[in-house]
C-alpha cells in the first residue's frame, strides 16, 4: 500500500474545474491538479450511464499516464470526475454561447431536472484499475422564470462553462427552487461520498 495523503504526496485531481478544486481545498485535502486532455462527447447510442463510465475510465487512464512519463513518485493517489445533467433522458452538456445557454436555461425552468457526477480513486503506481468508482444523483428544480430574466442571466456568462448552462453556487442560485440530495453534487463533486471513499480507501487518514 502507498503513501496517504498529505502535503508532501497529495491528492492529484485529474481536473481542471475550479468547483472541485475548490470542495477539495475547503475540505483541507492537499491536491495537486493534473487534468486529463479527454474529449467529452456522448457517442452514438450511448446511455447516461455508459457516456459518464466512459469518460471518467478514461480520464483515469489519461492522468495516470501522465504521472508515469514523469515518474512521479510524491503523489498518493488520483480522483477523477465528471458531472452531466440530465433533463428526462437528454444530456445537457456546457453551452457554446450566450444563446445556446438562453435556450438550455428554458428547458430547464419550471421543471426537475438530474444531476450526476461519477468518479473514480486510484493509488498512484497501481495501474489503470480504480479502487473506487461511484455515481452520484441529485435531483434539481428550477423555478419558472421569465424570458428576460433567463436572458439577463445567460448573459452574465457565468454557465457557459457548466452543463446545464447555471451555476447553482453563483447568481443562479436564484432560480433553485429545490435540491434533493447532495448540494456539492450539483457543484461538481459529491463532498460527503469522496472523503468516504477517500476515507475507506486508506488514503485519508484521521480526517478531519
Amino acid at each position: 500500500m502507498g503513501p496517504a495523503i498529505s502535503p508532501v504526496t497529495p491528492l492529484v485531481l485529474g481536473s481542471a474545474s475550479p468547483r472541485r478544486r475548490e470542495i477539495l481545498t475547503h475540505l483541507g485535502i492537499p491536491i495537486r491538479v493534473l487534468p486529463a486532455d479527454v474529449p467529452e462527447e456522448v457517442q452514438s447510442g450511448e446511455s447516461p450511464e455508459a457516456y459518464l463510465q466512459r469518460i471518467v475510465r478514461d480520464k483515469l487512464r489519461g492522468v495516470l499516464a501522465r504521472l508515469q512519463a514523469e515518474a512521479a513518485r510524491d503523489v498518493s493517489g488520483v480522483l477523477v470526475a465528471d458531472t452531466i445533467v440530465l433533463l428526462d433522458e437528454r444530456i445537457l452538456g456546457k453551452p457554446r454561447d450566450v444563446a445556446e445557454a438562453a435556450e438550455l436555461l428554458r428547458a430547464l425552468c419550471g421543471r426537475e431536472h438530474r444531476v450526476y457526477t461519477r468518479y473514480a480513486l486510484s493509488r498512484a503506481g497501481e495501474g489503470a484499475q480504480p479502487l473506487v468508482e461511484r455515481s452520484v444523483e441529485s435531483r434539481v428544480w428550477l423555478r419558472e422564470a421569465s424570458g428576460d430574466e433567463i436572458q439577463r442571466y445567460a448573459g452574465t456568462g457565468e454557465g457557459l462553462d457548466k452543463a446545464g448552462a447555471y451555476a447553482v453556487q453563483g447568481v443562479g442560485a436564484f432560480l433553485v427552487r429545490r435540491i434533493e440530495g447532495s448540494y456539492s453534487n450539483v457543484v461538481g463533486l459529491p463532498a460527503c461520498e469522496v472523503v468516504e471513499d477517500l476515507s475507506k480507501s486508506g488514503l485519508l487518514e484521521r480526517f478531519p
